[in-house]
């Protein structure tokens, strides 16, 4: 039986994250995803007469690939690939999730080959600076794990937070932050195990509220590439390269992370030692979504944990916040903020504008979780 909210979801992909038009090109890239969610797609896109390209992908097949891939095999694909993205105006990317760890026991040295020869000029530098494209996943038993829910329940919670929000309102509502962090210099994060400052003077904020990541919820910018001082304790998990990343933490000096652990884990020095701007941070981001509240290590999700934050070893967006910074690795690792999770405050140019998840500034206030218009 077809489910109708695949109908809905296509619709505010089609119709608002991307915006098409008439005869323009989409990819949509699929891996791991109900047919159903394909099909509601090819429909939207068709009926307002753009042009629908299709590729899919599953992780299992993508790790056999990697394992046994040379660099001439990875340039390859990336040059096939690079070339279709640039006839593209728009991407979709649906991504489901079989097994979280798919990628555990691929060598390194393959990853840092898809990283720096595919995703990085196809994606990252193509896709990312030069098409209109929204992200998401689409629900699965292994994600209904990773959240520790019933698929019924996930499901549900799904939905809820891709289509239950007025993106419309949502982005109205995110201005006064834009335009707040447009005019700070000093930034100082207070909380457990965190004691961190930075300059985010001169770097533009970018509201993200349902155009590029469904769901969405969030503002980013990026600190000043050398002023980051301080250590920062990190308290969602993160898988990175098919390892589940618990704990970590964070020394800083001159805005290069010089200590580094993770649940004894020695793989997180191997990421950030993948390329020189590994070491520094390409983004600083205030999560906004009023119905994420709890972590399921789904970056998608959890960057957008309401009274969170998350500060991202790796590249910078160079044509929206830029500091310089450019890597291979873009890897959102998140800090949640809420009572629950320990507390913590945000400060700018000396002036408390968020404590314990909640912002206390009136003219933000709008953006705390009961003032935020659902459907």
């Amino acid at each position: 039986m077809f489910d109708s909210r695949y109908q809905k979801l296509a619709n505010v992909l089609v119709k608002y994250a991307t915006n098409l038009k008439k005869g323009e090109n989409v990819l949509i890239e699929h891996s791991d995803c109900p047919i159903e969610m394909i099909q509601a797609l090819i429909r939207e896109v068709t009926a307002v007469g753009a042009n629908p390209v299709l590729e899919m992908k599953t992780q299992r097949v993508q790790r056999e690939l990697f394992l046994h891939a040379s660099e001439d095999q990875i340039k390859t694909i990336a040059d096939a690939e690079l070339y279709r993205m640039k006839k593209m105006q728009a991407f979709i990317g649906i991504r489901g999730i079989v097994n979280s760890k798919e990628l555990s026991d691929v060598p390194k040295e393959k990853l840092e080959l898809y990283e720096k020869l595919w995703l990085k000029p196809v994606h990252l530098e193509q896709r990312v600076r030069r098409t209109r494209w929204v992200i998401l996943r689409i629900p699965s038993p292994s994600m209904a794990q990773m959240a520790k829910m019933s698929s019924d329940a996930f499901e549900d919670f799904f939905f809820d937070v891709c289509v239950g929000i007025d993106w419309a309102k949502a982005s109205k509502a995110m201005e006064p932050l834009v335009d707040l962090m447009n005019k700070t210099d000093k930034v100082h994060i207070k909380g457990p195990g965190t004691d961190l400052k930075f300059s985010i003077k001169g770097i533009p904020a970018i509201k993200c509220d349902g155009h590029l990541n469904i769901p969405d919820g969030e503002v980013f910018t990026a600190p000043v590439r050398d002023s980051i001082d301080g250590v920062l304790q990190y308290n969602a998990p993160s898988t990175q390269r098919g390892f589940t990343f618990e704990n970590v933490r964070f020394v800083f000096k001159q805005g290069k992370i010089v200590e580094a652990s993770a649940n004894n884990n020695p793989k997180l020095n191997e990421i950030l030692d993948t390329d020189e701007g590994s070491r520094y941070i390409g983004e600083f981001a205030l999560g906004l979504h009023p119905l994420i509240r709890q972590p399921m290590d789904d970056i998608l999700f959890d960057e957008k944990i309401n009274g969170s934050f998350h500060f991202t070893p790796g590249n910078a967006y160079e044509d929206e916040a830029d500091n310089g910074n450019r890597s291979a690795v873009h890897w959102d690792l998140v800090c949640i903020q809420t009572p629950e999770a320990g507390g913590g405050e945000i400060w700018f140019d000396g002036q408390l504008i968020r404590k314990d998840g909640l912002f206390v500034l009136p003219e933000l206030k709008g953006l705390n979780p009961e003032n935020l218009v659902v459907k």
